[in-house]
């Protein structure tokens, strides 16, 4: 574990535990440092120790597919201005 220095235990406590910016001179890299009772509440957003399988992942793209409306007829004519559809045609020989 790394001290905070004189300078940082200052901004931590001037911050009144709001998350601080940081930024590294060498790479313009930012980074934030918060309270540890905060980061134990949101990081099983950015952790998730059981990331989704592909087969998850499918599914819920179609389901939110359906749910924005291209499950609608009128978005077929997509479906005949995909680019892809020319090359694989001509790939087997088809007009």
């Amino acid at each position: 574990m790394i001290t905070l220095t004189e300078e940082l235990q200052q901004a931590v406590q001037d911050a009144n535990k709001q998350p601080i910016r940081l930024v590294d001179p060498n790479t313009d890299l930012e980074y934030v440092v918060l309270p540890a009772e905060i980061f134990d509440k949101v990081q099983h957003v950015f952790y998730d120790a059981n990331p989704l399988t592909i087969e998850e992942q499918r599914a819920l793209l179609v389901q939110v597919g359906l749910s924005v409306g291209w499950n609608d007829p009128a978005m077929d004519v997509y479906n005949e201005l995909d680019p892809r559809r020319d090359c694989e045609e001509s790939v087997e020989g088809k007009p």
